[in-house]
């Protein structure tokens, strides 16, 4: 496999390749569409290298543009729905995209009236603005420049030759920075279709009965590596334009989907839909990631009832479903996240931060990965991409992992939310477990901070009712070396959180200014 083109050249053409609301595409209309829009957009002037933003939804036009660049050569830009002025302006600006697709008025938002918001500058090399649309009116003009119909694009005569090359940068994606503007993932046509292809072979997606229900948006790495696979395992996929419990409940048991991956949030309600024991009986896996700490028990209530969970880890520089959790594990393996890295041709390792050197299994470190699946660069960025890499290939996760005695990784946390406590490195979700325990606690969050002249760690909880500071340090005493027990306890109503294409994310930096806050003022006043 070398160019994205043959997923779709290689497939039957008269087999389902997506479902959208009641309506079936098939490979050959996928490749057809795709031919299509490549030469409208070849008509606009992208070129080879050249960047079209998608601002869409999980709708056939997202896979049919992508497709249309890889024909060309051309890079998609990936930009989350969820995205408002300020974000679109700096992706779309700091990218040079030439083209933005978008669907104005997607789901009752004022999409148009986002991009009349962004100052002209910051899109200045937007020379093109197509309007994707499912009845309505597009408006005639978009952030200062006229705008071309998607069914103008569709009206051209296929593009006849496939200009795309196996190491031409094809995707772009954001990672999710809090203190500085988003690093841009980008990857290649080669190790994108090889990541897909990995990934069928080892989740044997092509049984012949294969569905996947694709709920998670393919802005994102998660979304777009879940879709990719499915058309390199020809298997009927299903696209939810955004995830809805209930609906995506319906649709697993109509279409008896078997595959399906997200959050620990999606399964949560899409189990809440459904009253029968076993409410999902095609369903075989749901690779999750676990994102709410307050469901820290989702794979016991999914196995209860039938639906088996496995963690799994990726990133946008090295693909989501890098790795998995394998199926037949117990309960208590599959809950963690890492696993068994998917492609053969894939290595892990653990090194210690401090000291440089490799550790054996049950160590923590950062994890660092190699394989098929890394990014080409940081685009525009070589000094960022020079230092995510070490020198024999391996990228610098920045996560703390262990590994174990067979072939497996477990992954613990962020390095940057590890704490340095006591002399010692310790996952803050060693502590939250302890304090999540506590029967007047819901969920709780823990980061460390500068306290009475050291490291100390601070704890925030959300509860039904306030809990008493005291009785939960009291009960952190009692199961926790002193180093580990949170200096202060502080009830907040719901921790902050922003929202990525990939799942929602607790915002540690932002909690970690709130304790300083606290703290000071609590000072100040005593």
């Amino acid at each position: 496999m070398t160019t994205l083109l043959e997923i779709l050249d290689d497939a039957p053409g008269h087999r389902v390749a997506l479902r959208y609301r009641e309506r079936d595409m098939s490979f050959a209309e996928l490749g057809d569409a795709s031919a299509r829009v490549a030469a409208g957009l070849a008509a606009l002037g992208v070129t080879r290298g050249e960047r079209v933003a998608l601002w869409l939804p999980n709708v056939p036009a997202w896979l049919v543009a992508f497709f249309a660049c890889a024909r060309l050569g051309a890079i998609a830009v990936s930009v989350n729905t969820r995205f408002r002025a300020a974000e679109v302006a700096d992706i779309v600006g700091r990218s040079g995209a030439r083209v933005l697709i978008v669907w104005p008025d997607f789901n009752g938002i004022d999409f148009a009236g986002i991009l009349q918001a962004i100052e002209r500058p910051a899109l200045a090399a937007v020379e093109h603005v197509v309007a994707y649309g499912e009845g309505g009116t597009a408006p005639s003009h978009l952030a200062g420049v006229a705008v071309t119909p998607w069914t103008a694009l569709l009206a051209h005569g296929p593009l006849r030759d496939t200009r795309g090359r196996a190491e031409d940068r094809c995707v772009i994606f954001t990672t999710s920075g809090t203190t500085r503007a988003p690093k841009f993932v980008c990857h290649v046509q080669r190790t994108v279709a090889a990541h897909a292809h990995d990934v069928v072979r080892a989740l044997a997606l092509e049984a012949e009965d294969t569905r996947i229900l694709q709920a998670l948006p393919m802005c994102g790495v998660f979304g777009f590596t879940q879709a990719l696979s499915a058309l390199a395992a020809r298997a009927p996929m299903d696209l939810l334009p955004v995830f809805d419990a209930v609906a995506a409940s319906r649709l697993v048991r109509e279409r008896a989907i078997t595959h399906m991956h997200g959050v620990d949030d999606m399964i949560a309600g899409m189990l809440e839909c459904v009253d029968e024991p076993r409410p999902f009986p095609s369903l075989k896996l749901f690779g999750f990631a676990g994102f709410n700490p307050a469901l820290d028990d989702i794979v016991e209530r999914a196995q209860a009832r039938g639906v088996v969970l496995c963690g799994l880890y990726g990133m946008s520089e090295c693909h989501a479903l890098y790795a998995m959790q394998p199926p037949e594990l117990p309960l208590e393996e599959r809950r963690k996240g890492g696993g068994r890295p998917l492609s053969a041709a894939a290595a892990v390792r653990v090194r210690d931060p401090a000291s440089g050197e490799l550790l054996g299994p049950g160590q923590a470190g950062e994890l660092e990965v190699s394989g098929p699946s890394l990014f080409a660069e940081y685009f525009d960025d070589p000094g960022a991409t020079a230092a995510a890499m070490t020198g024999d290939g391996f990228l610098r996760t920045g996560d703390l992992a262990y590994l174990e005695g067979d072939g497996r990784f477990c992954y613990v946390a962020r390095l940057g939310d590890v704490l340095r406590l006591g002399g010692f490195l310790v996952s803050p979700l060693e502590i939250e477990a302890v304090i999540d325990a506590h029967p007047g606690v819901d969920a709780s969050q823990v980061v460390a901070i500068e306290h009475d002249g050291r490291l100390r760690p601070i704890a925030f909880v959300t509860a039904a009712s306030e809990p008493d500071e005291e009785a939960v340090l009291a009960w952190c005493r009692e199961r926790l070396a002193g180093y580990k027990v949170p200096a202060r306890v502080f009830a907040i109503d719901a921790f902050p959180t922003t929202a990525s294409a990939n799942g929602t994310k607790i915002q540690k930096a932002r909690l970690r200014d709130i304790a300083v806050a606290r703290c000071h003022a609590d000072a100040t006043t005593s």
